[in-house]
């Protein structure tokens, strides 16, 4: 059997059924549009930018960039997100983060309609996730359950271990995760002896940004392991999990690059055209 969970495959595949879906909304006048508000010259946002408006154009998606100054206030950003939500031609607003330093990220998630949440980021659509009652979800989270459905693994009464307690993966993650009936614990950098976690998990996932810090003596034999970590190395990507040494150890393993990566950005525009379906359904 093979070890790898084609993140890149399941993307293509959930991206193709996504397409189809798309194509029948803009025959109905109805083509999904969402803005993504960039402040700055952060070199990574701008790629993550670059990959969501790839993938967008191939869904048939309208993605609209806005590109802010470093300079700008946090007022006029806040100003923006309010003419955006305000606007009926908008489905779905989100924030490139990081944002510099003097922007307060918390006051611009308050901001930001619940209905056109795409990243999933405000208080509300945070509590409607650990309520069990959501409409939209985190796009790598939900991109890692939607893995494992494709696989058929079922998780009902599985240990399941988070390294990284991040509020766009790990929080959002055990929500998703206790859903699906698996035991969850999140690890974090304060945890004492983390290995005595890792070693019970059935399903283990790290999310944490440390090159290659699960090794294979602290995996379980047979376990899922799901990385979500993507380092540049001698410019060369690794994830937080020693590849090589853990698929002699686990049962499944997602490689980095080609694993969660496309399942993220195929997510992203998932959480577009329910915000659409949604909206279009309320009016």
């Amino acid at each position: 059997m093979d070890k790898i969970l084609d993140g890149k495959k399941v993307a293509e595949l959930k991206s193709q059924r996504l397409k189809d879906f798309v194509k029948n909304l803009i025959d109905q006048k109805k083509q999904p549009h969402f803005c993504v508000i960039n402040i700055g010259d952060n070199a990574a946002s701008k790629v993550y930018i670059r990959a969501k408006t790839r993938m967008a154009e191939k869904i048939g998606i309208l993605q609209e960039n806005i590109q802010l100054p470093k300079t700008v206030s946090e007022d006029e950003v806040v100003a923006l997100i309010k003419k955006l939500n305000a606007d009926p031609e908008i489905n779905g607003v989100m924030v490139q983060l990081p944002a510099p330093d003097h922007i307060n990220v918390k006051r611009l998630m308050d901001t930001i309609d619940p209905e056109k949440d795409v990243d999933c980021l405000t208080p509300t659509n945070i509590g409607r996730l650990w309520e069990g009652d959501h409409f939209v979800e985190p796009a790598t989270a939900a991109g890692i359950i939607s893995l494992l459905e494709e696989y058929d693994i079922d998780l009902t009464g599985k240990k399941a271990v988070i390294i990284g307690r991040s509020n766009i993966v790990g929080k959002p993650l055990a929500a998703l995760l206790l859903e699906k009936n698996a035991s969850v614990s999140i690890l974090h950098s304060k945890t004492d002896n983390l290995s005595d976690y890792t070693r019970q998990a059935d399903l283990l996932v790290a999310a944490v940004g440390q090159p290659e810090l699960v090794k294979a003596d602290m995996v379980k034999p047979g376990a899922i392991v799901i990385d979500v970590g993507i380092n540049r190395i001698d410019n060369h990507l690794v994830g937080d999990v020693a590849f090589d040494e853990v698929k002699e150890v686990a049962n499944l393993i997602t490689p980095v690059p080609g694993g969660v990566g496309p399942l993220t950005v195929e997510s992203l525009m998932e959480q577009v055209v329910k915000l659409a379906k949604r909206q279009d359904e309320r009016r």
